[in-house]
């Protein structure tokens, strides 16, 4: 479909899929990827809902204007994309950033969703050096210096050693990634603070978390879901790209959540 222009002039590239009457389920993808991080989920959730995904602002086929961005710019690109689509009401699922963004929606926009699935994310980075350091490092080096680590942070090994074409599938997802983007939504997720925002949430929220995630371990989602009222907690063995190490355990974990 064509690109929806966002409230200050960003293009979101989207694709939506799934019948128009059915509700609408919103995936949101992790840093460095774009909306075919979801497809080992599109067709199962395309038969029970109309499945939105779209590349975040710096990735995939969207425009990547110059940041630093924040998650209330992040948030506002999500609304953007709904108003375009004329959905009032969605449910969300997010990844990584993409659950930081949920964050933001479920405490700003609480009208507009009707679930949340936060999954393997974080609410607030109290040591900031970990995102200084790679937001330095890429001021002199190529987004490929980082492919190796970003691999080893987002599977567990057996996984990269088991699964050879869906490593390959993430790593070229990875390298389409506009660095400049990249940095400007790690500067984004360096900044933000859900902390006391998330009291307010009052959304039904489930949390999925990584039992082997070393990028956002499951104390940090553990610590969400206690932070939002009646949230539930998911476990999958899994690192950080949960969907893509176990698929079939993450669709229905979010089948399971959404059709209750």
């Amino acid at each position: 479909m064509p690109l929806i222009t966002t409230d200050d002039g960003c293009r979101i590239n989207v694709e939506v899929s799934g019948s128009e009457r059915a509700p609408a389920l919103m995936l949101s993808s992790s840093v460095g990827t774009n909306l075919h991080m979801w497809d080992d989920q599109a067709e199962d959730f395309a038969r029970h809902f109309r499945v939105i995904r779209y590349d975040r602002r710096g990735h995939g086929g969207s425009d990547a204007p110059p940041g630093p961005y924040s998650m209330e710019r992040l948030g506002r690109d999500a609304l953007s994309v709904l108003d375009a689509l004329e959905v009032r009401s969605v449910l969300w699922c997010g990844l990584s950033i993409g659950g930081m963004v949920g964050q933001w929606l479920g405490a700003n926009a609480p009208e507009r969703f009707d679930k949340l699935i936060l999954a393997n994310t974080n609410a607030f980075y109290e040591d900031k050096k970990t995102w200084d350091d790679r937001i330095r490092f890429l001021r002199d080096n190529p987004l490929d210096k980082l492919l190796d680590a970003t691999m080893g942070r987002w599977f567990t090994p057996s996984f990269r050693e088991s699964a050879p074409q869906a490593i390959a599938r993430m790593k070229d997802i990875f390298l389409t990634t506009d660095k400049a983007g990249y940095v400007a939504c790690c500067q984004a997720i360096r900044d933000m603070d859900f902390r006391t925002s998330n009291q307010s949430i009052t959304t039904p929220t489930l949390v999925i978390v990584g039992a082997q995630d070393a990028a956002t371990p499951p104390a940090q989602g553990e610590a969400i879901a206690r932070q939002i009222k009646g949230a539930k907690v998911f476990s999958i063995d899994a690192a950080h790209i949960s969907n893509v190490e176990q698929p079939a355990a993450f669709t229905k974990a979010v089948l399971d959540f959404l059709k209750s």
